[in-house]
């Protein structure tokens, strides 16, 4: 396919308190719930309008990014597979704590570092490049349900960026981002 949609999950406490939820499985708020509702209501309504198309919505394992891509595949009837390699990065010894820590700026910026017990950005870069290739090969349109770890990924896999450029890319909860492969 020559383009796929992604999406991070709705907001969970965790964010609000500006900690790191990485691999530990942390539920929506009322707000992230809420959140997930109005992307399927927008999705559902560019769809109707022909302003996009979605065969399928694949979705990390994890409940944040799960229950995010369900309330999306209830408003708008497309399929939802849960896809194992789409958790997020596991960030050992980093999760829990503040996402703004100097300690861990840091040590995002080491992409060979497995945290004490978590995944380094290569590995978590080769599993999402292959899920990333595999649905260049397909014939379906997908949006991709996930976390902000995995966004770091899936746009690295499309554009260029500097270390500095990827430890520090982000986007907000449910923001829906398109991105065109290249040939």
């Amino acid at each position: 396919m020559d383009h796929l949609y992604f999406t991070r999950h709705g907001q969970t406490i965790w964010n609000v308190e500006n900690k790191i939820c990485g691999a530990t499985d942390i539920v929506l708020t009322d707000t992230g719930c809420e959140q997930a509702k109005a992307l399927g209501v927008e999705i559902r309504e560019k769809l109707e309008k022909g302003e996009i198309k979605i065969d399928e919505i694949w979705c990390s394992p994890l409940s944040r990014a799960k229950n995010t891509a369900q309330f999306i595949a209830d408003e708008t009837g497309i399929p939802l597979k849960v896809e194992q390699r789409l958790i997020e990065q596991n960030f050992g010894r980093f999760e829990s704590t503040a996402r703004d820590g100097v300690e861990f700026k840091e040590s995002k910026t080491h992409f060979v570092d497995s945290y004490e017990g978590g995944e380094s950005m290569l590995h978590l870069a080769q599993r999402i490049y292959n899920v990333l290739d595999e649905i260049k090969a397909g014939d379906k349109v997908i949006l991709i349900v996930a976390h902000n770890g995995i966004a770091r990924s899936v746009q690295s896999y499309f554009f260029d960026m500097t270390n500095e450029e990827y430890s520090r890319f982000g986007i907000k909860n449910c923001q829906l981002l398109r991105y065109e492969y290249k040939d």
